[in-house]
């Protein structure tokens, strides 16, 4: 499954042409923030909390993650959001959910995160019903049931959100929990991908790949790989350059080929490595030089790129 912070999605490749392939990769989304403590003051916060405010309680527990981002102040974070989330807040139901589901802060505790998700998605929170679908998935605080984890997936797909929608049309790809059909597979990932979840424009690049759920289509292929692998999904990058490699929805360019191979192995996908040696094998050495040169460029980049430290300051830096 493919969910928010915990994800087992699948990806599907045109050069290995495995089904069911399985990988694991952070996806990060939030809560909607309901505020945040610029104004008034954190004692005035503090105090609408202390007297019982769910909100203020629910952006006292933010501003303590956020105090110190080495080392944010679980324990008071936690209080408040046990606080607030007793009076029914669905966006600390959600964060206090996921910190128990990946012990961020606090000891890991399945039951307790699936409790947290379930009281946030029967709200109709929808990255809450995603990552309840999520544990009922793999069995994680509550039984594994397939069929369950279809009915959370709808539930947050039909709310809007894209990692939902990602993970149900994978659901319908597989033939988990239902019937497989590759046509609503297709339509999930198409919702997915035009919100920009790479991993959703990948596999929608294949399914116009194989003429799956809909007609063959280079150049859609390609159009959505691309998308997928400038978003940093290296599977995607590496469909990509075959792509270039082949001329297949795209012209044929080696130099392009070379890069996104590249780019993928980088990125941790090593299936196009014995393609990319085979490459450079047949390139000149100016078009070396050239594919080297963007590499570089890459390479500059990334250097000035930063990352939150913990995962929940991920979560909260997304909105």
């Amino acid at each position: 499954m493919h969910s928010h912070f915990r994800t087992s999605a699948l990806f599907l490749s045109l050069i290995l042409i495995l089904l069911g392939l399985l990988a694991t990769l952070p996806c990060v989304s939030a809560p909607p923030e309901q505020s945040v403590v610029y104004a008034p003051s954190f004692a005035a916060v503090e105090s609408r909390a202390e007297a019982g405010n769910a909100v203020a309680a629910y952006d006292l527990a933010v501003a303590h993650l956020r105090s110190n981002p080495a080392a944010p102040n679980y324990n008071s974070a936690i209080k408040w959001l046990n606080a607030s989330a007793a009076q029914g807040n669905v966006d600390a139901q959600f964060l206090l959910g996921y910190l128990y589901e990946h012990g961020e802060g606090i000891e890991q505790d399945y039951p307790k995160a699936a409790g947290n998700y379930q009281a946030a998605a029967v709200q109709r929170h929808a990255a809450a019903a995603n990552n309840l679908a999520s544990l009922y998935h793999h069995g994680l605080g509550v039984p594994k049931d397939l069929r369950k984890a279809l009915e959370w997936n709808l539930a947050a797909a039909r709310a809007g959100d894209s990692i939902g929608q990602c993970n149900l049309a994978l659901m319908y790809y597989r033939g988990e929990g239902i019937a497989r059909d590759y046509v609503v597979a297709a339509k999930w990932f198409r919702a997915s991908a035009e919100q920009d979840d790479p991993h959703a424009q990948h596999n929608l690049g294949f399914l116009y790949y194989q003429g799956w759920g809909v007609r063959t289509d280079y150049t859609e292929s390609a159009r959505w790989e691309r998308l997928a692998a400038e978003h940093g999904d290296s599977r995607a990058q590496t469909d990509l350059a075959y792509l270039y490699e082949s001329g297949r929805g795209v012209p044929l360019d080696y130099v392009a080929a070379y890069t996104w191979y590249s780019r993928a192995i980088s990125g941790g996908d090593k299936t196009g490595a014995e393609r990319r040696k085979s490459l450079s094998r047949i390139m000149t050495k100016r078009q070396l030089e050239e594919a080297k040169a963007a590499l570089m460029a890459d390479s500059s980049t990334l250097q000035r790129r930063s990352t939150p430290v913990t995962a929940a300051l991920a979560l909260l830096g997304s909105h």
